[in-house]
């Protein structure tokens, strides 16, 4: 949805109240957006505009912390719009994890982090042993910890009993685009979870994006899907109407599945043909 101007702002009726809450903070949109692999930091931050989002990621590591006011990419984010969360992408271990967060809350980025601990290099799957031990210490130190893991129910209670303030189980192996992959999986999650249970990772459209949030997440993280599209900043608009229209669903509580068909009108009643 667009006007001359460019993106309409969503306003669906009734969802005033409905925000999301992490840690004591609200937010009244559930999409956090990333800022790599756009063509420029003009593209990015005209994205950000058009995404909704409240809330934006950036990795410590791919960040030059002592360029500010010279074109750094922080110099592109409105940080009295945007709430940043520092991530420790390109961490292998628990230790390099840690100290990567360290590091950002140091500069002064933030206390919030988005931890990563990857395992494996060409799948990036998490190092579950090592998120676990690296939230147990960052929750310690005082950190409000949103760890990346897998879609693992066992998992993401244990993350949540270590103090994660959210579990974010990916839907799809990072940047692949490929969907939610286990949809059963994310429900039995979010069944159990006593914080926000947050998609992160493998949404390709915003299909993808309105099935996520039907199966009651509280939020979708994302980056590869908009900065990647032909059109970044049409795709980030149309992930903040699927991520509405995906959470209104939601809300509204979709039919029961049949097998067979059900007449959309009634028979009773019907008028006798002459």
């Amino acid at each position: 949805m667009s006007g001359p101007s460019g993106p309409v702002p969503v306003i669906l009726m009734g969802m005033g109240n409905d925000t999301l809450v992490i840690a004591g903070k609200t937010f009244s949109s559930r999409l956090i957006v990333g800022t790599g692999k756009y063509a420029s930091n003009e593209i990015m931050q005209r994205a950000h505009d058009a995404s909704g989002a409240e809330l934006v990621t950036v990795a410590v590591r791919r960040v030059d912390l002592g360029a500010r006011g010279r074109g750094s990419l922080l110099d592109f984010i409105d940080t009295g719009r945007y709430a940043l969360l520092p991530n420790t992408a390109g961490c292998y271990t628990a230790d390099e994890a840690v100290r990567t967060a360290r590091l950002g809350r140091e500069v002064g980025l933030s206390e919030w982090v988005k931890l990563e601990v990857i395992g494996d290099e060409r799948t990036l799957f998490p190092d579950n042993d090592g998120l676990l031990e690296a939230t147990r210490v960052l929750v310690k130190e005082g950190f409000v910890v949103l760890p990346y893991t897998n879609d693992d129910p066992v998992v993401c209670r244990k993350l949540e009993d270590a103090g994660a303030a959210a579990v974010m189980p990916l839907g799809a192996p990072i940047g692949s685009g490929l969907g939610i992959q286990n949809l059963n999986n994310i429900r039995i999650i979010r069944e159990f979870a006593g914080v926000p249970v947050i998609v992160d990772a493998g949404v390709g459209t915003a299909s993808d994006a309105a099935v996520a949030m039907e199966l009651g997440v509280d939020g979708l993280l994302m980056n590869t899907a908009i900065a990647g599209a032909r059109d970044p900043v049409a795709m980030a608009d149309a992930m903040k109407l699927a991520v509405a229209a995906g959470r209104r669903a939601y809300l509204a509580g979709r039919i029961e599945r049949r097998r067979y068909a059900t007449a959309s009108s009634p028979a009773d009643g019907l008028l006798s043909l002459p």
